[in-house]
């Protein structure tokens, strides 16, 4: 017996427009499976990966003026491109809201958003980096549906153990705070622990074993202890990855997922035999 409910023609929350021109452009612009959506998302990709590049450009000193002129010039018809296209987007969508609210839509808004700052904030245009995150929607385009569900099974992974790293980090912050306190009483300002929180500074880095240097103790008590630390970073950088390792074995391989994204919520990584969105029960 299927699980979800056929749909209702007399609905409409069930049953959008499928001729609908809303469909249509929620097709091209959300899905990657027709010829029209992949087109649609192979010149976003290209597009994107010029606007960092031209980015990137901006802050390269030494070149002839007219070269920064023509990369403001792209830079600026790139956002007005890309503003254009958040705005579909939210159009083609049943719930602006929902989608706005998601990952891709908040990426979306931030790759924008910088170069529009500018006109108020000067400086806030280097921030438009934050656009290469579009380019996670090449898995999508280039249909790798393996990738796909490797990163929903890394996904899982790392939710199922966010409360066991959690736990994990409050205990290493505990660890952090009673180490810089006792080296701050043990070394004191006169060997560069000026306070509590430089102290810490030196714990973390420390714990960490990245070990600047900048700041070590002197005295013999002051070394043993931050031996103990070194020791004990070791430790500290295990747990984490065995935590992961342990939820990734777990998990097994998931079903492949498809490039179809509901235009009713917003929900993708969809099975890809589905006929109904998995949150909402909206036909796809």
């Amino acid at each position: 017996m299927p699980t979800t409910p056929p749909l209702d023609s007399r609905n409409p929350e069930l049953a959008p427009e499928r001729d609908g021109w809303r469909r249509r452009l929620h097709t091209v612009i959300f899905e990657a499976d027709t010829p029209a959506g992949r087109a649609f998302d192979l010149i976003l990709i290209a597009l994107v990966a010029l606007s960092v590049v031209v980015v990137c450009m901006e802050t390269v000193g030494g070149l002839p003026e007219w070269s920064y002129r023509a990369m403001r010039i792209t830079e600026w018809t790139l956002t007005v491109i890309f503003s254009v296209e958040y705005l579909l987007r939210l159009v083609a969508v049943r719930r602006p809201a929902v989608y706005a609210a998601s990952f891709y839509g908040i990426v979306d808004f931030l790759a924008i958003a910088p170069t529009w700052i500018s006109l108020f904030v000067p400086g806030a245009r280097v921030l438009m980096v934050v656009r290469v995150l579009r380019l996670l929607r090449v898995f999508r385009v280039l249909k790798l549906t393996r990738f796909l569900s490797e990163a929903r099974t890394i996904s899982t992974a790392l939710q199922a153990s966010s409360r066991k790293i959690s736990v994990f980090l409050l205990a290493v912050m505990a660890i952090v705070i009673i180490v810089g306190s006792f080296m701050y009483i043990i070394e004191g300002p006169e060997r560069g622990f000026t306070s509590i929180p430089r102290s810490l500074y030196w714990a973390v880095v420390t714990l960490t074993t990245v070990g600047y240097g900048d700041i070590s103790p002197k005295t013999a008590l002051g070394q043993a202890l931050a031996s103990l630390v070194m020791i004990l970073g070791y430790g500290v950088l295990a747990v984490p990855t065995g935590i992961v390792s342990a939820e990734l074995a777990q998990q097994g391989r998931l079903h492949p997922v498809s490039t179809q994204v509901c235009d009713r919520c917003g929900a993708s990584d969809h099975s890809d035999d589905a006929t109904f969105c998995r949150k909402c029960g909206a036909s796809l």
